[in-house]
């Protein structure tokens, strides 16, 4: 007999909830990576919506003296949009672009509140698979402005607002999954590793916008727009919201139809079904399935079986306790979670930071390294890049001291002289801008990347909560849609102190930094003050 391939070997020593755990994460992490994937084109395509019109005036008039003076027509010269895409064609163009991120990050921070209570209380996959369809279609509707040459401002606004409230379906769903299938062991870089579909879905956004931004804008949506719709369906045929999803589906399949029949009783209160299996006069009971029933912590399960050989009619016995199923936590149950406040509020200033890099860094290197709207998207990945890197060191220092807080003060600490120094060594040549948007995006995108996905988990299965595992949706709704509102002031403050010189803004950024430093001062405190060193998903963050 030949030996069986290593590669065989490897693929059979997962057992099936290893390989599901395994789709899971596979496929949350596709999810998202195409929810980022379609925010980006808007910060790629604004360098072509505001051309540089003294580039085009000069073109103009070098065209006009080859021409002796009179005026030729000039096929490659555009009189409506030589100098961008109306409205965004007027010396304003920095507010009007400003006010057009501001209105999608506002509906976003808005309707992320709502939008983890709403995700408690339907099903995921659904609730998910509608959320990105709608994406999909108002992100292809920005672009179908540019085929049926659409110059309203309202219109953009209305596409980015509706575009805005509906991809808060995204986060909370998509934490919640990837939370009920992995427990809390090594969490932080679990999900360090995870959360790098930020940056994957901002890179590849990068690289298809900026494929058609000179030739066809409207491209650089249209296509994002269709990768998220499908992605919505692949959504709504694959996702597995919760491992007990499954046991339903197992019971079904452990019923041979060999000579074996099999009886079901429907559970009490919404329980799982208990299936008896009949064969030569003895009654089995798979043992999984009392397992399943015995392993609810909220509930005193048992099943009674005849243990002689005796044929006698099976009676299930189901004993249930006499409270409810765990009801999903409200608005203000969820804010008084120990660490709850103060991470929402420091991930408000992270993310004003991140945002603000996410929506105007493009344009920022177009200007100040004076590269076509490719070539600066195309180098506003390496940003992105540092941020995979950023988010998975983040996860793996966290879990290995045990101290969430004190890694994100820790990181904040050095961003605030990074961006600094990447404000004045930009200037300085294409090298050190590389070396800088490295660190500065791992740097940056290090904390966010934390306080969204590990500590978010965390402390929406607090003990404080006593097993009530519908609480994490909400409060990932709560710290993401705080920090939302961070990331709608960003790009907007960013709009209106560009006008001033783009040091300002760096400015603006520095002190976001701090201040987010400042309101993890009493939690690192706590960490650094306690005598164990373990990971914070074993830590406890004690009633305040």
């Amino acid at each position: 007999m030949a030996p069986v391939p290593p590669g065989i070997r490897l693929l059979v020593s997962f057992n099936r909830d290893q390989w599901y755990r395994a789709l899971t994460f596979i496929l949350t992490f596709l999810l998202y990576t195409s929810f980022h994937l379609s925010r980006k084109p808007i910060s790629i395509v604004k360098s072509e919506l505001h051309r540089n019109c003294s580039s085009a005036s000069e073109l103009a008039s070098v065209a006009l003296g080859r021409s002796g003076g009179r005026e030729a027509p000039l096929p490659s010269l555009h009189t409506d949009n030589e100098c961008g895409w109306k409205p965004f064609d007027k010396s304003n163009y920095k507010q009007l672009l400003g006010a057009m991120d501001y209105s999608f990050l506002c509906a976003y921070a808005i309707g992320m509140y709502l939008s983890g209570i709403i995700g408690e209380r339907l099903p995921i996959r659904l609730y998910l698979t509608v959320g990105m369809l709608a994406s999909g279609l108002f992100t292809c509707l920005f672009g179908l402005g540019y085929i049926y040459n659409i110059h309203s401002l309202g219109f953009y606004i209305f596409v980015q607002v509706a575009n805005g409230l509906v991809q808060t379906t995204g986060w909370p769903s998509v934490v919640t999954c990837i939370g009920n299938w992995f427990g809390k062991g090594r969490r932080g870089l679990i999900m360090g590793l995870w959360n790098s579909h930020t940056s994957v879905g901002n890179i590849l956004g990068s690289l298809i916008a900026g494929y058609w931004v000179s030739s066809n804008w409207g491209l650089s949506f249209i296509i994002p727009g269709l990768i998220i719709a499908a992605m919505g369906v692949i959504c709504f045929l694959f996702l597995i919201e919760h491992p007990n999803d499954l046991k339903g589906v197992y019971a079904q399949n452990l019923c041979p139809g060999n000579g074996v029949s099999a009886k079901s009783w429907n559970g009490a209160n919404g329980h799982s079904k208990v299936y008896l299996q009949y064969k030569d006069n003895k009654t089995q009971a798979y043992s999984y399935l009392k397992e399943s029933l015995l392993n609810r912590k909220s509930y005193d399960t048992e099943l009674l079986l005849p243990r002689d050989s005796v044929c006698v009619p099976a009676q299930p016995v189901v004993v249930v306790k006499s409270e409810s199923e765990p009801s999903a936590i409200s608005f203000m149950g969820a804010l008084r979670i120990p660490g709850v406040v103060e991470f929402s509020l420091c991930l408000l200033f992270a993310k004003l930071v991140s945002y603000t890099f996410l929506f105007w860094l493009p344009l920022y290197i177009t200007k100040a390294a004076h590269l076509d709207a490719k070539r600066a998207g195309d180098l506003s990945t390496l940003f992105d890049v540092g941020g995979i890197v950023g988010g998975i060191l983040a996860g793996l220092i966290s879990d290995k001291l045990g101290k969430r807080a004190t890694t994100c003060a820790v990181m904040l600490l050095l961003a605030a002289p990074t961006l600094y120094g990447f404000s004045m060594i930009s200037q300085f040549g294409l090298g050190p801008t590389v070396g800088m948007l490295l660190v500065s995006g791992a740097l940056v995108n290090g904390p966010y990347a934390l306080i969204t996905t590990a500590v978010s988990a965390d402390l929406g299965t607090h003990k404080s909560l006593k097993g009530n595992s519908r609480a994490l949706s909400t409060v990932t709704a709560i710290i993401d849609g705080t920090g939302s509102v961070g990331a709608a002031l960003g790009p907007l403050l960013a709009g209106l102190l560009s006008a001033g010189g783009w040091d300002q803004v760096f400015y603006m950024l520095m002190t976001a930094d701090f201040l987010a430093l400042l309101l993890l001062l009493r939690l690192v405190t706590k960490e650094l003050s306690s005598s164990k060193s373990h990971p914070v998903s074993a830590m406890e963050l004690k009633e305040h």
